[in-house]
């Protein structure tokens, strides 16, 4: 029983009073501060901008035999391709280097699936009677909305410490209509779960009844840890082929965390088959992605030990805010018993496991105090958390000293909703 819990009414009644003065002076501050998403501070952003200066002249443009400022290349500058073979560990054949946003590679491959099938699809998508896709939850809203938009329903798979629970998904893909999964692999999205090299094997290994289901490997934070030393991760792409599934995955990465958000380069990886497919609707659909931009990165980048230094450099402005978050909650929550949360190694994000029924509470006392977080909901298909628990932590942004007054601010009105609560029941 958690200490709250075993409090007498007058002496909740007494606790809930003096948070709630305090939250009046936290309001009084004037505090403006989004936490809603995962976006680099300034000083990470300040600490690679030199990547805007390695480009000076047209001259430079012209690399290995190649123009990046011309017509051409729609499956990206062969060096941008042996760039992220090289990061992912598959071949450069296997690759597509898109724009800034990996979520846009995943949205057209999903849109493809609808419009006009993918290889091994009987039919388009969009001619099913029913479609559904896999979504292990808590998990990232992004993916969640995008098959919401195209139309599929939405089956959230519980996520252990390992991963997605795999028997619940070996028993989802005996239904035809599931058509695919999302996956963040490494810290992932919120909780900053690394899947077990077991769930990567049972994942490769699947045998869905519809032919053309689809793994949507999100490898976002491939590089991205923020304390201990660079954790390697399996080739999701040789253990599909190895399992006789090559054609099932999709791999997704970019540098929106490793360069400038707003100017990256992103990645699709997948079987050369698919790869051939899709850069067949592609022709359509494109000329080519800004190869300027992925000639700066490849420059600038250079390759996996390169970037994975240039990542020691983030994990130096990272750390001190992660270990600050985690203090807050542990001196100010911990002892109160009324949530748990994640102590993640890399990534972005720390997730709060608040008492059941307090998280849209405790978030909109947040707000009115001035710090907003991540909506309640979001990390669950249809933004509907079951347990209205769950809170996603974005320290990235703020400055030590703005992070340390949002969290504050967050652990009053987190004990403030818990107290409400129990008044309540």
């Amino acid at each position: 029983m958690s200490q709250y819990a075993a409090m007498s009414p007058s002496l909740r009644a007494q606790e809930i009073a003096g948070l709630k003065t305090q939250l009046s002076g936290f309001e009084q501050l004037g505090c403006q501060l989004d936490m809603s998403r995962g976006k680099p501070g300034r000083e990470q952003l300040d600490s690679v901008s030199d990547i805007l200066t390695v480009l000076d002249s047209g001259e430079q443009c012209c690399f290995a035999g190649q123009d990046a400022r011309n017509y051409g290349q729609l499956a990206g500058l062969p060096c941008a391709r042996e760039y992220w073979a090289d990061m992912l560990g598959c071949r450069p054949e296997q690759t597509i280097v898109g724009g800034n946003a990996s979520l846009n590679l995943m949205y057209d491959v999903l849109a493809r699936g609808c419009l006009f099938g993918l290889p091994h699809s009987p039919r388009p998508w969009c001619q099913e009677a029913e479609k559904k896709f896999l979504c292990p939850a808590p998990g990232y809203d992004r993916h969640f909305r995008i098959t919401e938009q195209l139309g599929f329903s939405l089956i959230p798979i519980p996520m252990t410490p390992a991963g997605p629970n795999m028997d619940a998904v070996e028993e989802a893909v005996r239904d035809p209509s599931v058509k695919g999964i999302w996956c963040v692999p490494k810290y992932s999205n919120p909780q900053g779960y690394v899947y077990s090299d077991e769930t990567c094997r049972r994942i490769a290994a699947l045998r869905p009844a519809a032919p053309d289901f689809t793994v949507m490997w999100d490898n976002a934070y491939c590089v991205h840890e923020f304390e201990g030393d660079f954790l390697p991760f399996p080739d999701i792409l040789s253990l599909c082929a190895d399992a006789g599934n090559a054609d099932m995955v999709y791999e997704f990465a970019s540098t929106s965390k490793i360069t400038l958000p707003g100017a990256g380069i992103s990645a699709l990886a997948a079987s050369e088959e698919n790869i051939r497919y899709h850069l067949g609707l592609m022709g359509v659909q494109t000329i080519s992605y800004d190869k300027v931009n992925q000639l700066r990165h490849v420059l600038y980048l250079k390759d996996r030990a390169h970037t994975l230094a240039l990542m020691r450099r983030h994990a130096e402005i990272l750390a001190p805010k992660f270990r600050l978050v985690l203090e807050k909650l542990d001196e100010q929550l911990a002892p109160y018993g009324i949530a748990r949360w994640n102590r993640p190694k890399g990534g972005y994000f720390v997730c709060v496991e608040a008492m059941p029924g307090t998280a849209k509470r405790a978030l909109a006392l947040c707000a009115g105090a001035g710090v907003k977080l991540t909506e309640a909901g979001a990390t669950y298909p249809y933004g509907l958390d079951p347990n209205d628990s769950m809170i996603r932590i974005a320290p990235s942004l703020p400055p030590l000293e703005e992070l340390e007054q949002a969290m504050d601010i967050f652990c009053t009105c987190l004990r403030i909703a818990a107290l409400e609560k129990l008044g309540s029941i």
